[in-house]
């Protein structure tokens, strides 16, 4: 993350995580195209989401029938046809280090988050489903890695159990605020929990989005996200749920120009007349 050193305000622009997830589709060959896409753009990091759907499918939905571009067959099938494994990590690992793009990734069980640890990350992330799931909680904790936490679907008391729990292993944690809908209708993103959650667990506050604009990640950050995470898709109509929910290259844009002149829009502070207003000021002032 770039401090910008504006007379005597420092202002820092926010990290931008593109958050890749599922929206790959199982294809090593869209991921890395979406992690060219992040790191030509000025996105900081690329995020993915690592899980035995063995173990992470809720048993009543391992089941259903899903139509899917490979035809139709049950959720579990799906989900193991869209996860990467040993070897797409390995190439992500390659591919993101040769083009000097941080990548790391939400597990959605422990034996993921174990697997996650064959990899140098530098960070870990708790997916807002798995916030109340306190085993993998402690596990992520653990390691002592800086972690972001997103806090959809979740009551304050919720997130103060898994606070507490990075607290005990001196664990250091971002939290993020996030509601957990796709996409979400901007009038219920609720931001001003950004300030809510600092001032109740004293610590970062990052914002994860899943609206279809950016100008709520744009308040966000005036509200003091340092962090923001946007999903990212090569095309918003590709098939896959989380798509809809995506910025794609326009939005991305969009987004990281704002971020990149926001700085020096923001200004730092001091009153003072400058050269064109002055030059203007000789126009009106006619009693001197």
């Amino acid at each position: 993350m770039k401090n910008i050193q504006i007379k005597k305000l420092k202002l820092k622009k926010p990290f931008l995580i593109a958050e890749i997830g599922i929206n790959h589709n199982g294809s090593i060959k869209l991921a890395k195209k979406m992690i060219d896409l992040a790191k030509n753009i000025g996105f900081d990091a690329v995020k993915f989401q690592k899980r035995n759907p063995d173990i992470s499918t809720p048993e009543k939905q391992k089941n259903i029938s899903r139509n899917t571009p490979w035809g139709e067959m049950s959720y579990l099938n799906y989900k193991k046809k869209i996860e990467f494994g040993l070897k797409e990590f390995r190439e992500i690992d390659r591919y993101c280090k040769k083009n000097k793009i941080l990548w790391f990734a939400s597990a959605w069980d422990i034996e993921s988050q174990k697997f996650l640890k064959k990899f140098n990350i530098k960070f870990n992330k708790v997916a807002s489903a798995m916030l109340t799931n306190l085993k993998l909680i402690d596990e992520i904790a653990k390691e002592k890695k800086t972690t972001f936490i997103s806090t959809g679907m979740s009551t304050l008391t919720d997130i103060k159990k898994s606070v507490n729990i990075f607290k005990k292993r001196k664990c250091k944690f971002i939290l993020m605020h996030c509601v957990s809908t796709y996409p979400c209708p901007e009038e219920k993103l609720n931001l001003n929990m950004i300030s809510t959650l600092k001032k109740k667990f004293k610590c970062d506050v990052g914002y994860s989005g899943h609206e279809a604009s950016v100008s709520p990640s744009i308040f966000a950050y005036l509200l003091g996200a340092n962090y923001i995470e946007r999903h990212i898709t090569l095309d918003r109509s590709m098939w896959g749920t989380d798509q809809a929910a995506s910025l794609s290259k326009s939005g991305m844009e969009n987004l990281a120009n704002i971020f990149n002149k926001a700085p020096l829009i923001l200004g730092n502070g001091v009153k003072n007349i400058s050269k064109e207003e002055k030059k203007m000021l000789s126009k009106f002032k006619y009693w001197e």
